[in-house]
C-alpha cells in the first residue's frame, strides 16, 4: 500500500464545492486587496484564538518578523529562541537586525525548556520566541513567568499549533503577540502562502497593520518604511471555508495519534509526549528511533512516505555561521535530529493506512535491528 506523507487532494475533495463558491464570490466582487474576506477572516481567527486582534499577512515568516517589529524589537536586540525549528524562526529575528540566542529543548516535548532561560538573558535581551512545535505549545506558564520577571516581550511562534492549548489558553493568546503560518500543509492551510499575527494589544495590531502595507496609516501617507505583506483576498476566502472544519480536523489528527500509540506501543520507538495541562493537535506525529535513516529508507521502499523535521538544527546551518550565540549546551537538540522521524499525519488518513504504517515500521525496525546485530 502507498501511504503519502500528506494528501492535500483528499481534503480538497471534501470541501471542493464550498471552496469554489467562496472563490467565485471573491472574484465576482473584484475587491481583492484587504477586502471583505480578509476582514472577516481576521475577526473569525481572532475569535478562534481568543484574542482581541488578528492581522492577516503574506506568510508565517512575515508574521513572525512583523510581530517582533510590532512589539518594538530593534536592531542590536537579542531574542532567545530554540534551534530545533524551521529556519524561518531565526530568519525573522535576523531580518530585524536582532541576534538569536539559542537554548535547548525539553527532550520529551521538543519545545523550549523554561528552566534554561534565566541563564541565557544578557544586557541586550529583549524578547523570547518559544516555538510551539509539531502541534504542541511550549510551557507558556514557565516562559511567561521568566518574561515577567525580566521585563521581556514574548512572541509565540505558533505556526504549527492552530487550535492547541496550554492550561486552557489557545496558542497565539498568551504572549504579547503570536505568528501563524497558513502554509498549505498546516492544520489550517491556504492554497498558497499566507499568515497572521494575533495579539491582545491594540497598539501592536495597529503597528502590524501599518507595516504590512508599506508603513501606511492611510493611503499614500507613510509614517515609516514597511513591507508589502498583505493577506491575499483569495487566500482569505479559502481560509474562511477551512476554518469551519479546523476543530474537526484537529480531532481526527488526535484520533490518528491515539491509533498510532495503540499500534506502536511495543514497537521500540519513542512516541510523542503530551505535557500535562496541554493539548496536542499533531501537525506532525514525530517518533524517535536509533536506526532512523535505515528505517526511513526501508519505509520508502515499502511505499510509506516519511519526513524529518528537522535534520539539521538551525545553529548548525551554514546560513547561521557567526549569527547569534548559544546559551549553554544544546545536547537534546543535537540528539533529537539524529533520531526523529515524522510519520504520515493528516485528517483524511484511513485506518488501513495507519495499520500499514505501523506494521511497516515494526518490520523495518526489526530488520534494522538484525542488520545492526549482524555487523
Amino acid at each position: 500500500m502507498q501511504v503519502p506523507f500528506v494528501d492535500l487532494r483528499a481534503q480538497y475533495e471534501t470541501i471542493r464545492s464550498e471552496v469554489h463558491e467562496s472563490l467565485d464570490a471573491a472574484l465576482e466582487s473584484m475587491d481583492l486587496m484587504l477586502g471583505p474576506n480578509v476582514r472577516a477572516f481576521e475577526a473569525e481567527f481572532a475569535a478562534y484564538c481568543r484574542t482581541r486582534y488578528a492581522v492577516g499577512v503574506g506568510s508565517g515568516t512575515d508574521a513572525l518578523y512583523l510581530a517582533l517589529r510590532g512589539c518594538g524589537i530593534r536592531p542590536g536586540d537579542e531574542v532567545i529562541t530554540v534551534s530545533h525549528s524551521f529556519i524561518a524562526t531565526v530568519e525573522a529575528i535576523v531580518r530585524l537586525g536582532a541576534s538569536p540566542v539559542f537554548v535547548d529543548v525539553d527532550p520529551h516535548t521538543y519545545t523550549m525548556d523554561p528552566s534554561l532561560l534565566a541563564r541565557a538573558i544578557g544586557p541586550r535581551t529583549r524578547a523570547i520566541v518559544p516555538v510551539h512545535l509539531y502541534g504542541q505549545m511550549a510551557d507558556m506558564e514557565g516562559i511567561m513567568a521568566i518574561a515577567k520577571r525580566y521585563g521581556l516581550v514574548v512572541v509565540e511562534d505558533a505556526c504549527q499549533a492552530h487550535g492547541a492549548t496550554d492550561h486552557g489558553r489557545r496558542a497565539g493568546s498568551v504572549g504579547n503577540a503570536a505568528a501563524f503560518s497558513f502554509y498549505m500543509s498546516k492544520n489550517l492551510g491556504a492554497y498558497g502562502e499566507a499568515g497572521a499575527v494575533t495579539t491582545n494589544s491594540r497598539a501592536v495590531a495597529q503597528e502590524v497593520q501599518s507595516l504590512r502595507d508599506h508603513g501606511a496609516r492611510r493611503r499614500y501617507e507613510h509614517d515609516e518604511m514597511g513591507d508589502n505583506s498583505r493577506l491575499d483576498e483569495v487566500q482569505a476566502a479559502v481560509l474562511r471555508v477551512k476554518m469551519r472544519y479546523l476543530d474537526g480536523w484537529n480531532g481526527l489528527r488526535q484520533q490518528h495519534a491515539e491509533r498510532y500509540r495503540d499500534l506502536l506501543q511495543d514497537a521500540g520507538v519513542d512516541l510523542p509526549e503530551v505535557r500535562s495541562g496541554a493539548t496536542h493537535v499533531y501537525h506532525l506525529f514525530v517518533a524517535q528511533t536509533g536506526d532512523r535513516d535505515t528505517v526511513r529508507q526501508q519505509l520508502q521502499d515499502r511505499g510509506v512516505a516519511t519526513g524529518i523535521h528537522y535534520p539539521i538544527p538551525i545553529h548548525q546551518q551554514h546560513a547561521c555561521d557567526g549569527v547569534g550565540r548559544i546559551a549553554g549546551r544544546l545536547d537534546h537538540t543535537e540528539e533529537l535530529v539524529r533520531r526523529i522521524l515524522s510519520l504520515p499525519m493528516y485528517p483524511e488518513l484511513q485506518d488501513e493506512q495507519l495499520s500499514c504504517v505501523a506494521s511497516s515500521l515494526q518490520s523495518c525496525l526489526l530488520t534494522a535491528s538484525q542488520l545492526r546485530v549482524g555487523h
